[in-house]
């Protein structure tokens, strides 16, 4: 009876959390796909409708594992193809990773502390982006959480199921089981026999099983272990360099301590802990603590992660690090609470800073992914893809991914259907000189910002070429230049926040164009 109660009780809050956010992300549901969504997760789960294969066709193997993509292909299959039915698919996730978060915070904390970590988590910038975007991080978070969640309730066997689905969805995952073992053999308290720990960190390490199964499995159909040549470079071989290693640490550790404005939480709580617990005088005792052992498995779980994400993964992405922020935020709130009497005011005061951190940039350099940027980017392209329809029917387009695959993939939202397109890298200046060689080939450029350069308070020049030698900075040229170093003229542009769009239309080989020049009847600027 007890269980099924706590069952009841499980779904009322699941309920209530997907109501919430479903009502809190309504204005973003109809957005077509973005950088990642459009150019690699959403057409691997085409390529699984439309070739009945789990290795992608017509885009880059990437090597992931296959559940993410297919719960998003059953999605898609069976309520058509349009963003927003993948987008309430992934807000079903999230609704279930909050919902762990809050029965994780309410078993090892209280209420309280349950309900300020549920809606920090929700509204924390980069944790509410991705609650409705279809990258397979989201998928492997929710799994984690609620792999660690049925750990702490001692439900061992269930907690392995759920940590093999997050392996599945994503193999960075294997990182937290991988951790747990390692706190079952050298930190887990009691003087059992050492056979026994050795018996339950075996356990742990189960989930690593259907990985490596899957691994025998892509080889098999691949003659590759992993993904495709250029997915491995980028994202392991060119990252294991001692220097780029330590640099992406400290970077990991700002993401996870202090990005977008996690550091009020980080400060709030540092300062908490110079005051002594609060006597709480209704139970006659101090307010408690999260038990020790676990806020040890809690930071191991984090440093693995950061060792991980250190070495691994061409771009310091911050959704790689998604199962780790509500460990934070719980954290967080349960130290306020065991310390200040009045814990609800700082805990107020931390969520309005991340609600603020989704609308307003920082000071220092962000991806658009990382709050309502994106919304910007998105509409942009959009945009800038209905005038190519309109006015540049029949020329061929050069352009960079993802919007490659904006104006060749009609399911993606861009276009109603495929437009011929030419493709360079980015818009860097040594890659227009290169398409300035192959101008035949193309009559229109759709050129935009591949870059979130927000102006910052931060930063050097020692400082960017690190970032240009180990983690694949470049500047994007004007559009100004582009156009005139391609003799062509601008008749489409866009500027919103830091995010930029322009059309170019190419002027035929042996004349230029400036762009002082007069626009076309159909020039569009803003």
């Amino acid at each position: 009876m007890a269980d099924r109660s706590q069952r009841f009780f499980s779904i009322q809050i699941f309920s209530l959390i997907f109501t919430t956010i479903f009502l809190l992300h309504a204005p973003l549901l109809r957005l077509p796909f973005f950088w990642d969504e459009a150019g690699l997760y959403v057409p691997m789960a085409h390529d699984q409708v439309q070739f009945h294969s789990l290795i992608p066709k017509t885009t880059m193997d990437s090597g992931h594992p296959p559940v993410s993509t297919a719960y998003l292909a059953l999605w898609l299959t069976l309520s058509g193809w349009k963003p927003a039915v993948a987008r309430i698919a992934m807000l079903l996730l999230a609704a279930f990773a909050l919902t762990n978060v809050f029965l994780l915070a309410r078993r090892i904390a209280n209420l309280g502390v349950a309900v300020a970590s549920t809606i920090a988590t929700a509204v924390y910038p980069v944790f509410f982006i991705q609650s409705s975007l279809t990258h397979a991080d989201l998928a492997a978070a929710a799994f984690t959480l609620w792999g660690i969640r049925l750990g702490i309730e001692r439900r061992l066997w269930p907690s392995q199921l759920a940590f093999a689905l997050a392996v599945l969805s994503k193999e960075t995952a294997a990182v937290t089981p991988v951790a747990l073992a390692a706190w079952e053999i050298f930190l887990s308290p009691g003087a059992g026999p050492k056979s026994e720990k050795l018996r339950r960190a075996a356990t742990r390490l189960l989930p690593v099983l259907p990985l490596a199964a899957w691994i025998l499995y892509h080889h098999h159909a691949t003659g590759r272990f992993f993904g495709d040549a250029q997915f491995y470079q980028y994202n392991v071989a060119n990252a294991v360099s001692p220097l780029r290693i330590l640099l992406a640490f400290g970077f990991r550790l700002w993401h996870l301590l202090g990005y977008m404005n996690m550091l009020a939480l980080t400060a709030a709580m540092t300062a908490a802990m110079w005051f002594p617990a609060v006597y709480d005088k209704r139970d006659q005792q101090e307010r408690q603590r999260i038990a020790i052992p676990i806020q040890l498995q809690f930071a191991l779980i984090m440093l693995a992660n950061l060792i991980a994400f250190s070495i691994v993964g061409g771009a310091l992405l911050t959704r790689y690090l998604l199962p780790l922020y509500p460990l934070v935020i719980i954290i967080g709130m349960s130290t306020l609470h065991r310390r200040i009497s009045r814990w609800e005011w700082p805990a107020a005061l931390v969520i309005i800073c991340f609600v603020m951190a989704l609308f307003f940039d920082p000071l220092y350099k962000m991806a658009p992914e990382d709050n309502l940027a994106y919304k910007a980017y998105v509409e942009l392209h959009v945009r800038a893809s209905h005038f190519l329809e309109q006015h540049e029917q029949g020329k061929t387009v050069l352009t960079a991914w993802p919007a490659s695959d904006e104006l060749t993939r009609p399911y993606l939202g861009y276009v109603s259907k495929p437009l011929p397109v030419a493709t360079m890298r980015d818009f860097a200046l040594e890659e227009v000189f290169k398409a300035r060689a192959m101008r035949s080939h193309y009559q229109v450029a759709l050129v935009f910002s591949t870059k979130y350069d927000q102006p910052t308070w931060f930063g050097s020049r020692a400082f960017e070429n690190l970032s240009r030698r180990y983690f694949d900075y470049h500047s994007d040229a004007p559009p100004e230049v582009i156009a005139n170093l391609l003799g062509g003229k601008i008749v489409f542009l866009e500027r919103e926040r830091a995010e930029w769009v322009a059309v170019l239309e190419i002027e035929e080989a042996g004349t230029t164009a400036s762009v002082s020049e007069n626009q076309s009847n159909h020039s569009h600027q803003r």
